[in-house]
């Protein structure tokens, strides 16, 4: 016969399993893929309470619940907000940062995420490539992830007549997000809210809150997603 102390900590262990399982199902499939730090966080504290309540039997289940509740609307609160502020989304989340931009090495952001050359072969071989030459864009996601962008295989062509092509090949450059200019981005094109405006309203759109998201590939071509209407 089990005692009842093996009885009791058999079925907290049950309990909270359920607990734990239902508590990352409310927080999202976010959770169960590449973790931020925040993520990560949340979900270090919730598996350390999960483990204190199961190995004291004396301690109320209660004083696990609580804290693990707090938690989850602690981290549902901050997804919240992150969908509707760009700034609170960098503090909690950081932001992306490129190893490698335009094909060359960018030292100067590798030595401020403490990420060595080693760190980047170790990456880059993991997305089945050997030699940095042959990449155009790696960039340090803020899951720790490596994302590669190679160099194109074919040579860009002449631009059309009436084409315009901007000085930078590959990935697209964000120029709105979630309504606000990103005047950093505008910069590096050498081009000005001014401009900006004037293609935005070419496509009917007048007002720059009402874009959910606008970028433009190095051909000049701008995609634009409007935000709902309440």
């Amino acid at each position: 016969m089990l005692s009842m102390e093996t009885t009791t900590i058999f079925l907290r262990t049950v309990l909270i399993y359920f607990v734990v399982f239902i508590t990352l199902r409310i927080m999202g499939k976010r959770e169960i893929g590449k973790l931020s730090v925040f993520d990560l966080v949340i979900s270090i504290m919730i598996a350390e309470i999960a483990v204190f309540v199961i190995e004291d039997p004396e301690l109320p289940l209660m004083n696990g619940l609580l804290p693990m509740s707090t938690l989850v609307v602690i981290q549902i609160l901050i997804a919240f907000l992150s969908l509707k502020s760009q700034t609170i989304r960098s503090w909690f989340d950081g932001k992306p940062s490129f190893m490698i931009e335009n094909g060359k090495l960018n030292r100067e952001e590798m030595s401020k995420q403490r990420y060595s050359l080693d760190d980047l072969l170790l990456q880059l071989r993991e997305n089945k490539i050997n030699n940095v030459a042959d990449v155009e864009f790696a960039i340090l996601e803020t899951s720790g992830k490596l994302s590669v962008v190679e160099k194109s295989k074919n040579p860009p062509s002449k631009p059309a007549k009436g084409e315009v092509r901007f000085s930078y090949e590959g990935l697209p450059i964000t120029l709105i997000m979630d309504g606000k200019v990103q005047d950093t981005n505008l910069e590096k094109l050498g081009k000005t809210r001014f401009w900006l405006k004037n293609q935005l309203q070419a496509k009917g759109i007048t007002d720059f809150k009402d874009v959910f998201y606008c970028s433009v590939d190095h051909k000049g071509k701008l995609y634009t997603d409007l935000k709902r209407k309440k």
